[in-house]
């Protein structure tokens, strides 16, 4: 059997993902954080703007003393300065490499840069080329890829490999692409510029339409072997392509995408805990893989079906990402085989006959209560016939109701 080809991860949540509202990070959290990139198995670990500021620096400088299997990279605008500073941060990684960019789109070029074509050109040119004279990692990436004119971007693109760039990147920096229109963008950039496996082609993609990740596994498909992405992903606006669903599409759809990382699966549930508690932002409850509701089910025949085999509604196991377990949440859609299954874990086995009575029971106070929880279930059992019972519907709130059954 044929190897599988490999598809580099670029991690970017040290750079990219904590440029997110709110999701800044201090020197000790972004090492911390570094650390489980490197251990997740992320190939590259994008740690910051080191221009930016003299926090980004010595963060940058830090992870790259801190990390020494991953390629730890730098990000730079193409000037010298910047070039320059960049690698002072990084030249003491294992690994480094400097990754400069500039925009080539017009909407840029005129309202941003106030640059001309030729302008961006040679920008393009002396800083690859400054770039490739410190270091033999070079990357390049042409900011708006997507809403550029194809023709001079891939001129562009053309000027880096020229002068030593051995990664070159197509972001989709505002979320504004498809798969189809990326796909074919992909194609084109590697017929007429990339002609060597020396060079790599890389993509970077912001979920503004809710399609990074679809337009990242189209770049896959089209030739594109690194990725770049952020756990959780966060990020600029609505954020970057999820590291772990890029990940997961490729182990679990295997079928589709013949494609290998380095990733390990087990690791990325800590991996975006940790983010969530060095940066005190939730990741939304039906996130895919990592929400808390990605292998919990409420409705009575899903329910039925995960406790016969988890497989009829969970295309990958809990454990597969490093979730302890996947969770049975009691509420109003819960049926039989759920509530029997909960309280035998609490010590109690129904007959049928007590099963029927106290899902008929149950049914009617999940009418009422969002959340049931052990007490409740408890209290249902010990309830006689036409008692009132008493529960705690949050907000100190108290619901009393007559049951009819025995």
């Amino acid at each position: 059997m044929a190897s599988k080809e490999r598809i580099i991860i670029f991690d970017t949540t040290l750079r990219d993902g904590e440029q997110s509202p709110g999701c800044s990070m201090n020197l000790e959290e972004k090492i911390r954080l570094a650390r489980r990139l490197e251990s997740l198995g992320a190939d590259v670990i994008e740690a910051g703007f080191p221009i930016a500021s003299e926090g980004d620096f010595a963060a940058v400088r830090a992870v790259a003393k801190e990390c020494r299997r991953a390629v730890i990279a730098a990000l730079c605008r193409t000037t010298e300065a910047d070039v320059l500073r960049a690698w002072e941060a990084v030249q003491v990684a294992a690994r480094p490499r400097i990754h400069t960019f500039v925009a080539t789109s017009d909407i840029h070029l005129e309202h941003k840069l106030k640059k001309t074509r030729r302008e961006v050109l040679e920008m393009t040119r002396s800083a690859v080329h400054l770039a490739r004279s410190l270091t033999d990692d070079v990357e390049f990436s042409a900011e708006d890829a997507t809403r550029s004119d194809v023709d001079y971007l891939c001129e562009v693109l053309g000027v880096a490999v020229a002068e030593g760039a051995t990664t070159l990147n197509i972001p989709d920096t505002v979320g504004y692409t498809t798969p189809a229109e990326f796909t074919e963008l992909i194609k084109r950039v590697r017929e007429r510029v990339v002609r060597s496996e020396a060079v790599t082609i890389s993509v970077h993609c912001h979920n503004d339409l809710g399609l990074a990740v679809a337009n990242s596994l189209a770049a896959i498909e089209a030739g594109a072997r690194q990725v770049e992405c952020t756990i959780n992903g966060i990020g600029e606006r609505a954020g970057n392509a999820a590291l772990e669903e890029i990940v997961m599409a490729l182990h679990v759809r295997a079928d589709r995408l013949p494609f290998e990382c380095g990733i390990e699966t087990g690791e990325l549930y800590p991996a975006s805990q940790l983010l969530t508690e060095i940066i005190g932002f939730d990741v939304q409850p039906n996130k895919a893989i990592v929400g808390r509701n990605a292998f919990a089910h409420e409705a009575g025949i899903h329910q039925h079906g995960v406790l016969s085999n988890p497989l009829c509604y969970e295309i990958m196991t809990p454990e597969s990402v490093g979730v302890p377990a996947n969770s049975l949440v009691l509420g109003k859609h819960s049926g039989r085989h759920a509530l029997a299954q909960r309280y035998a874990e609490l010590g109690h086995f129904l007959s049928s006959a007590e099963l029927n009575a106290a899902y008929t029971r149950f049914t009617r106070l999940a009418d009422r209560k969002k959340r049931i929880y052990d007490q409740d279930l408890l209290s249902l059992l010990s309830t006689e016939s036409r008692a009132t019972e008493q529960f705690d519907l949050g907000k100190s709130t108290v619901i009393e109701f007559a049951t009819t059954e025995a």
